[in-house]
């Protein structure tokens, strides 16, 4: 239960200061701590992701950090995107998605250092 609670909260954290905690700490964590299979982490981080999005989406309102023409569009294409990336979590291997989500990864972190 610890362990859980832990993960859960250095997720938390991570998403409040960054906006990303869910799926870069929740599914590796997921899979290297709890032993669950790739699928169900990336879906079980999906659910854990929603009450960390609320609140820190709360308190980003009340700051007034929100552009709502671009979050309402972004929004809009993030559920598209979540169908259909949900759909073809099913039928790629979980060798192809640890591989996409490491390139993924270090994309990202070369974007963010540069």
């Amino acid at each position: 239960m610890w362990k859980k609670a832990g993960i859960g909260i250095l997720a938390g954290i991570i998403s409040g200061f960054f906006t990303s905690g869910g799926g870069l700490i929740l599914v590796p964590a997921f899979i290297y701590l709890l032993k669950m299979t790739d699928v169900k982490a990336r879906a079980t981080s999906v659910l854990c992701i929603m009450p960390m999005v609320l609140v820190s989406g709360i308190i980003y309102f009340r700051n007034d950090f929100i552009d709502w023409k671009i979050g309402m569009l972004c929004a809009i294409g993030g559920v598209i995107g979540g169908y259909v990336g949900s759909k073809l979590l099913n039928k790629l291997s979980p060798k192809i998605l640890k591989i996409a989500f490491t390139i993924f990864l270090i994309y990202a972190s070369i974007r963010m250092i540069f």
